[in-house]
């Protein structure tokens, strides 16, 4: 790489500080960017500034102004960086992965939020630590160092993750504030198995992170070399080298002894809305401008979920708790939500979400229904619209990720003969370019994410590896994986679908892709 290069990315990140800084300028009063050091937890209310600066981070501008100065500053490093200490990083990634689970798994964030921006000394969080172990039902007891708490929380800090006050004193920042859950220690004392109850899920995705997932991707270069490498895998799962099991994971989450995983497991999911924001799922950001702007839907832009008749019936299929749904029908009240999924699944739904959205369950606009997506499409019932054996939409939002292409085959074949004419599919995953240039693209792919003639990776390098990361996580977990666009469209040519849209969030890899039954 030449200066001409380096000075081209340095270009890039300035230019898009620029635009930032535009758009921060541009309200009145002016705003601030939001500060790395002060944290915004969700769970407490915050002056109309506070939370006006937050919005602007996921408005399309300021959105991707931020991928082009991640992925700049991520190739830069690779450019500068010595490749040694570079390698280090990456091969001990495990160490990071270990450290924040214990940082979840012991309530460090919610200790530090109620210390406040003063901060908590180490000695104090071990003891903290200690008393809250002796509260949780099997928890063995433990002798704490506080040296200990200080060499964890400062790799922490050092990826920016909390922040270092003053020596051996730690206080949340921006990051931190993030995997807080919002509940209290007294709290957690009282109830540690509900500490995920009523909260944004991004916790429960840290535990799973941590536990399962990080235990069975421990094993995924022997299951790789094993069997795992043939098209279907030969040799079952990495899952079960990691926890010897012949199941899948979904029915290993359902075994004695896991319920607090599957408990865990919806939250979790709730927290992955993260990857896309409410505006995206709900219209696409665009359409949601527009519809602000004049009181109609674009119909170019988005799904046209407001032209959908009333009580018109969407299946989410395999959705959970209902993350999406409740999103939706917010949104759009004339519409009925049907949540799909493993009885085990659909059996706690109502109660993770405690009180909260009570009048869309009530109402029935959200209902859950157990099915396995795998069996052939069972007609139901909804009170107040009656027997549904062709919905209006089948909505699968991070399904198809979960599965083999031979599965997924399976399943949109079920699908599709539980169709009627008009039903759409709405096929909702990770859409991932190249780290090329595509010159032969078609269709729904795409040539590069970044304009003609940019420095940058074109797939936008750093700034998508979040959907590259889950790409093998599916691997490791399922067998499965995210989909390119010439991927996605064979599978629906061969199982009776049409794609005839493909919308792709902004910000991340995100796609909404629209089949039709042929």
């Amino acid at each position: 790489m030449t200066i001409a290069d380096l000075r081209a990315l340095h270009t890039v990140i300035g230019s898009a500080i620029d635009r930032i800084e535009t758009v921060y300028k541009s309200e009145r009063p002016p705003l601030e960017y939001p500060s790395l050091d002060e944290p915004y937890y969700i769970s407490e209310p915050h002056t109309r500034e506070v939370d006006r600066a937050e919005e602007l981070r996921l408005t399309d501008a300021v959105f991707a102004a931020a991928n082009e100065i991640v992925a700049a500053c991520g190739q830069l490093t690779a450019a500068v960086h010595k490749p040694f200490f570079q390698l280090v990083e990456i091969v001990n990634g495990a160490n990071i992965v270990a450290l924040f689970h214990f940082v979840e798994q012991t309530h460090i964030p919610e200790m530090l939020r109620e210390a406040g921006p003063e901060g908590l000394s180490t000695k104090d969080i071990a003891a903290k630590v200690a008393e809250m172990r002796a509260a949780t039902p099997g928890a063995a007891e433990v002798d704490i160092d506080p040296a200990k708490i200080g060499h964890i929380l400062r790799v922490v800090a050092t990826y920016h993750w909390v922040r270092e006050v003053r020596p051996d004193v730690f206080a949340n920042n921006r990051l931190t504030s993030f995997i807080d859950s919002g509940k209290s220690l007294e709290q957690l004392k009282l109830a540690p198995q509900k500490k995920y109850d009523g909260t944004d899920g991004v916790a429960a995705f840290v535990g799973m992170a941590g536990d399962e997932v990080f235990k069975l991707m421990s094993h995924l270069s022997e299951w790789l070399l094993t069997g795992g490498l043939t098209t279907n895998a030969t040799n079952g799962l990495a899952l079960g080298m990691a926890y010897d099991t012949k199941r899948k994971y979904y029915e290993w989450l359902e075994d004695p002894g896991n319920e607090s995983r599957l408990t865990r497991f919806g939250h979790a999911m709730n927290g992955t809305r993260y990857w896309e924001t409410a505006e995206n799922i709900i219209h696409g950001l665009n359409a949601f401008r527009f519809l602000r702007a004049t009181g109609v839907a674009d119909p170019s832009v988005g799904f046209a979920w407001n032209e959908l008749p009333k009580d018109a019936v969407v299946v989410d299929i395999g959705g959970g708790i209902g993350s999406v749904s409740v999103i939706l029908s917010q949104a759009y009240p004339h519409l009925r939500f049907a949540v799909e999924d493993r009885a085990p699944v659909v059996a706690i739904a109502r109660e993770a979400w405690g009180t909260k959205h009570a009048e869309l369950f009530d109402s029935n606009r959200v209902t859950f229904h157990p099915q396995d997506f795998f069996d052939e499409h069972a007609p139901f019932e909804i009170p107040g619209v009656g027997r549904v054996s062709e919905p209006d939409v089948f909505l699968a939002r991070a399904v198809a990720h979960n599965w083999p292409d031979k599965d997924v085959l399976k399943l949109l074949a079920i699908l599709r003969r539980a169709a009627g004419p008009h039903t759409k599919l709405l096929w909702v995953d990770n859409l991932l370019p190249y780290a090329c240039v595509d010159e032969k693209a078609a269709g729904g792919a795409v040539r590069s994410l970044v304009p003609e003639g940019s420095p940058l990776l074109p797939n936008l390098g750093k700034a998508s590896a979040n959907g590259f990361i889950l790409d093998i996580t599916m691997m490791g977990l399922f067998d499965a994986k995210e989909r390119t666009y010439r991927e996605m469209d064979a599978l629906t040519e061969a199982t009776g679908w049409k794609i005839t849209e493909v919308k792709r969030a902004v910000g991340s890899l995100w796609a909404y892709t629209t089949a039709v039954p042929v």
